[in-house]
């Protein structure tokens, strides 16, 4: 996530410590969150969005208030523009071409930031089935829809509450996911230092600092913590940190071009990767080596097709995912950088690939991940426990109840 330097620290102290206003109505409408990186031709995804819309009935409003303004994009104006003008254009073709009767970009920016109270801008509002919110900053997403340190909705915000809970649907992907968050949504933050240094309320500039607002964000999804980009940035450890931190139970880290699409009580897995749902109900925390330190974490991984019942914390893979015969192997350990730290330049997934790396290996009981950064170095303990299963035909591709600690060690094992 990009940083803002344009806000007071003032403004974010205050906002941060304020709570919602008022509870809200349950909502009615489906809720798609997408952890970032959505492909173009992720069609699964893009066609539940103008489905749930009403296909060529569709009437979709695009939010971009994520992206920044033409103002602060130096590309502006050209092919390689990436502002909220130009990525709306962008969310309203592809929604075009993936069957939706309707798409307008609503003009709401941090350039525009008034035209959020637009009674004009909130009549069209009304009239729409569904709505789209793009990526970049959450942050932006706040300063641009809530008003300040109330954390109360402009008018448009107001509007689009209304229609979801009507029945309208309601998209986001990364920051346009983040934000449909319930209090404590995290802002921003890094594993590693997550793990060292705790959470703290509040917006800020170094985006390695664990970050959270404690009023949340839209507060449409509260049945967990939410976390984006999940495996592809070895988020594992920032979520499990913040959720501790503030007494959450449950986590769902929802990978690129993955959603988790909400309709009544059921969740359901759409796309490419998969979604973790962290459980903390058992979790203990103390200290070890003078260091936080936490144990008894259940991770489960769910992939396409795959459902939960947040209610009862129960998942049902796809008829099409069969339970695993691990093979006779050893899985590899312990892992290096596992939570793919930007320090090391390296690619994503390597926490989430040596979860599966052990779900798969009839020879392993545990996994070690150790951290790229040694001051100190921080271990990733995998382990299958009772009630641990695997999926998938040959390799494993999801997995349920595989147990996780994390705490420091002195040198590598």
């Amino acid at each position: 996530m990009k940083r803002l330097a344009m806000l007071s620290a003032a403004t974010v102290l205050a906002a941060t410590m304020m709570t919602p206003a008022k509870a809200e109505p349950a909502p009615r409408g489906a809720l798609i969150m997408i952890g970032g990186a959505l492909s173009d031709g992720n069609s699964e995804i893009y066609r539940e969005i103008v489905r749930q819309a009403g296909g060529p009935r569709a009437r979709i409003g695009v939010i971009t208030a994520a992206s920044i303004p033409p103002s602060q994009d130096p590309e502006a104006g050209t092919s390689k523009a990436a502002n909220s003008v130009s990525n709306g254009r962008f969310y309203v073709d592809i929604l075009k071409k993936y069957g939706a009767g309707g798409a307008q970009w609503l003009p709401v920016d941090l350039d525009h930031a008034a035209a959020a109270d637009s009674p004009e801008l909130a009549r069209q509002v009304a009239s729409m089935t569904g709505f789209v919110f793009g990526g970049g900053d959450q942050y932006r997403l706040v300063t641009t829809l809530l008003h300040g340190a109330a954390h109360t909705d402009s008018r448009v915000l107001a509007a689009i509450r209304a229609r979801f809970a009507q029945g309208a649907v309601v998209a986001g992907t990364s920051a346009g996911a983040q934000i449909q968050s319930g209090p404590d949504m995290v802002t921003g933050g890094a594993s590693y230092q997550a793990l060292r240094d705790g959470s703290h309320p509040g917006y800020f500039e170094d985006d390695t600092t664990l970050a959270y607002l404690p009023a949340g964000g839209f507060g449409l999804f509260h049945d967990g913590l939410i976390d984006t980009h999940f495996s592809a940035n070895g988020r594992l450890g920032r979520a499990v940190r913040l959720a501790a931190d503030t007494g959450h139970q449950r986590v769902f880290g929802l990978d690129p071009d993955t959603a988790l699409e909400v309709t009544g009580t059921s969740l359901r897995v759409l796309g490419r990767h998969g979604v973790s749902v962290i459980d903390l109900r058992a979790a203990d925390t103390g200290t070890r080596r003078g260091r936080w330190a936490i144990s008894g974490v259940r991770w489960t991984y769910l992939t396409r097709g795959a459902r939960y019942d947040p209610g009862t914390w129960t998942y049902r893979m796809s008829p099409d995912v069969v339970r695993l015969a691990p093979v006779d192997r050893a899985a590899a350990s312990p892992v290096e950088d596992i939570f793919d730290s930007a320090a090391a330049d390296r690619k994503g997934f390597r926490l989430t690939r040596a979860a599966l790396d052990l779900a798969g290996a009839a020879r392993s009981t545990t996994v070690l991940g150790m951290t790229y950064e040694t001051n100190p170095v921080f271990v990733v303990d995998l382990r299958k426990g009772n009630g641990f299963s695997a999926y998938g035909a040959g390799a494993a591709i999801a997995f349920a109840d595989l147990t996780v600690s994390m705490y420091s060690s002195p040198r590598q094992p």
